[in-house]
């Protein structure tokens, strides 16, 4: 009996090492800027943010015109034309700092907005990996989140993904890219 009661609790501990739910892993950002949608959305956050930039500049300039009038004229100006100016400076500055604030709110909410299609592609791809190979949850390791992983039970899926999603493999990207070798060959 003894001996059965030291064996039971040690074939349970074995029975359950192998019974381990497997895991898959992936740098998220890594593979999301591959993907086309990415680029397509930072190349159209680019162009907003120069529209809101032209626009803060025209802004700017004109707060300069005006600022520059004032100067030039003040010593000359009645005290009600002055206090006017002044507050139409004020005025002006103001709108400008309340522009470029709301300016980087709404910013932020088109990148959220434009980058939320290749997430959602690359969401639905994790989750076609995971179900196919049977993966317990699929983490993310960017910002060295998750500094060991065991390779036992934790599989890198980047290029299963990545073949998913159309790109190419880590392995394809540099067999079509000259290693240096053949660079200084080349050149």
């Amino acid at each position: 009996m003894k001996r059965l009661s030291f064996i039971l609790p040690l074939l349970l501990s074995c029975i359950m090492s192998h019974a381990q739910i497997q895991f898959g892993y992936i740098s998220y950002d890594q593979v999301l800027k591959e993907l086309p949608e990415y680029a397509q959305a930072t190349q159209d956050l680019a162009a907003l943010k120069a529209k809101y930039e032209a626009e803060a500049q025209k802004g700017e300039e004109e707060f300069q015109q005006k600022f520059v009038d004032f100067l030039q004229g003040q010593k000359e100006f009645p005290q009600a034309i002055m206090q006017k100016r002044q507050a139409e400076l004020q005025t002006l500055m103001e709108n400008g700092v309340a522009f470029r604030m709301k300016s980087q709110e709404l910013l932020a909410q088109a990148e959220k907005d434009l980058m939320q299609e290749a997430q959602k592609r690359l969401n639905r791809t994790l989750l076609e990996v995971g179900v196919e190979m049977g993966y317990g949850y699929i983490l993310n390791i960017d910002n060295n989140t998750c500094p060991y992983i065991n390779p036992v039970v934790g599989v890198d899926v980047t290029n299963i993904v990545r073949t998913k999603l159309g790109l190419p493999t880590a392995t394809e990207a540099e067999a079509s890219s000259p290693s240096p070798a053949q660079e200084e060959t080349v050149n």
